[in-house]
């Protein structure tokens, strides 16, 4: 990306991550002399990260309504952007960097200092600012985060990082062995995510042992990368075409993606009126599995029912629905929170207005998904488990969620998706599908539920998911593991890491 300077603040190149910076520019102006607010993009960024680490909010929902507020476009809401995810994505590096440079852990670092202190080092060390203007910015931001005493530290330890250039620091900070050590820094993972993501490139067979390192690593490195806005045209609501003439260019694998590799996808006509939406495209790829699996004919001739156990907040829920449309179809879209029970109407809003007018019905409703084979059993024919995960598989887009989760989240997570998938397979009528997702490529969340739970019945049988995933795309689709599951991979497909199970209700 080509340089830029500006005097409001330095802002340069936006990309990259290392490299010769040129001839380093250090700070000279003592702290009380600086200026005394950061400039709005950087007050911006560090706003959305106090929000992530104090709030637990998700900077994907955060971020947009900053910019927002702060009335940021073009390349002043571009550098915030990367600011924002680029500080999150490389936090645990970063935080290395600066507990060596300031000589104290960083647990005895005050919050807003600390995020001030990643923001800084990922300017220096991964966006090409100048190093004067990260310090002189950082000093200001901390000053008016933490007060004066503050700056001084802050002064102080971005003068440190900038004595090194990146690949000093990676020689300084990141341990020769053993290899997931090295990697959980270098690539800025938690360890044990690192080994988690490990045993799963061998366990879904993605990897052997003579080379699951290499493709660890590569793994790693693509949740690094920044991901393209993917979008989907819903089918008989919006067109591809649509989405072009907006500005997006063609998907890879879905036959109703687009890709959007700059602005907001909400200034898109087809997506403010629900009749397009962000989606990923391996989310789009298992909802199109699961309306193109073969199932009998009902012995009433009624249209098929299908169901979405775990709608919320609507994504593959909004997808499914125009395919019901399209195939004579009905829709129940069930959701356990209130609040996301809400986004899914939201999001089908189009798709069920669309539904009346053609005399077939889509259904939102609030209910507990594990209760629901009980209630209504045997009755439908196609019925999507998009489970409660960890979210592994999409640390691309929520950089945060490698930090916030915890081992133990497995714990409650693993009885859930056990149940919820029972109560699917009960609500399931004979000759019906079950499609099992999770956005991870957890074992423990994925192959291990799906056994779990037919160990315990008789009554299903496993499909070869891989060849309807495959049959489902528009161009070859190959590397989705040993079957009959199928595992998609950011760094192999350039989507979402989901995970697909389909079995069929035995007669």
């Amino acid at each position: 990306m080509s340089e830029q300077r500006r005097g409001d603040g330095g802002h340069r190149g936006q990309g990259g991550q290392g490299g010769h910076r040129g001839p380093r520019q250090r700070s000279r102006t003592a702290p009380s002399a600086r200026a005394r607010r950061a400039d709005v993009p950087r007050s911006t960024a560090h706003q959305v990260l106090r929000a992530v680490s104090q709030d637990g909010a998700y900077a994907n929902l955060e971020l947009p309504r900053a910019l927002r507020r702060a009335r940021l476009s073009g390349r002043d809401a571009a550098f915030a952007t990367e600011l924002t995810y680029g500080t999150l994505r490389m936090q645990g590096l970063y935080d290395a960097i600066i507990a060596e440079a300031a000589q104290r852990p960083v647990g005895r670092l005050d919050g807003g200092v600390l995020d001030v202190l990643r923001m800084g080092a990922h300017q220096v060390l991964g966006m090409r600012v100048p190093e004067h203007a990260a310090a002189d910015q950082s000093v200001a931001l901390a000053r008016f985060a933490a007060g004066q005493g503050a700056a001084g530290l802050v002064n102080a330890v971005m003068r440190r990082i900038g004595e090194r250039s990146r690949d000093e620091w990676l020689d300084l900070v990141i341990p020769g062995e053993p290899v997931v050590e090295r990697l959980a820094v270098s690539r800025s993972h938690p360890v044990w995510v690192v080994k988690a993501l490990r045993q799963a490139l061998l366990g879904h067979g993605a990897a052997t042992k003579d080379d699951v390192d290499t493709v660890l690593e590569q793994l790693l490195e693509a949740h690094n990368v920044p991901a393209e806005v993917p979008l989907v045209a819903r089918p008989g609501l919006a067109e591809v075409d649509e989405l072009l003439e907006a500005g997006a260019q063609p998907g890879r694998w879905s036959p109703f993606a687009a890709e959007l590799a700059g602005g907001d996808p909400g200034s898109i006509d087809a997506v403010r009126d629900g009749r397009a939406a962000v989606q990923d495209e391996g989310s789009q790829l298992l909802a199109l599995a699961l309306a193109a699996v073969p199932v009998d004919g009902r012995a009433d001739g009624a249209p098929e029912r299908w169901l979405d156990l775990c709608a919320g907040p609507g994504g593959k829920a909004g997808l499914l629905a125009a395919l019901a449309l399209r195939q004579g179809a009905d829709l129940v879209a069930n959701e356990v929170s209130e609040h996301r029970t809400e986004l899914v109407r939201q999001s089908l809003r189009a798709a069920s207005e669309a539904a009346g007018a053609a005399g077939r019905e889509i259904v939102v409703r609030q209910g507990d998904g594990r209760e629901v084979g009980d209630e209504e059993p045997a009755t439908y024919d196609r019925v999507l488990v998009d489970a409660p995960c960890t979210g592994l598989g999409a640390l691309r887009r929520r950089p945060e969620a490698r930090w916030r989760r915890q081992p133990g989240d497995l714990v409650g997570l693993g009885p859930l998706q056990r149940d919820l998938l029972a109560s699917g397979i009960d609500a399931t009528r004979p000759g019906g599908v079950i499609a099992y997702a999770t956005c991870s490529p957890h074992l423990s969340e994925t192959t291990f539920v799906v056994r779990d739970v037919l160990k315990k019945r008789e009554d299903v049988e496993v499909l070869d998911a891989r060849e309807l995933l495959a049959g489902s795309a528009t161009a070859t689709l190959d590397g989705l593991g040993d079957g009959p599951h199928a595992q998609l991979w950011p760094h192999l497909h350039g989507t979402d890491g989901m995970f697909l199970a389909l079995l069929r209700k035995k007669d």
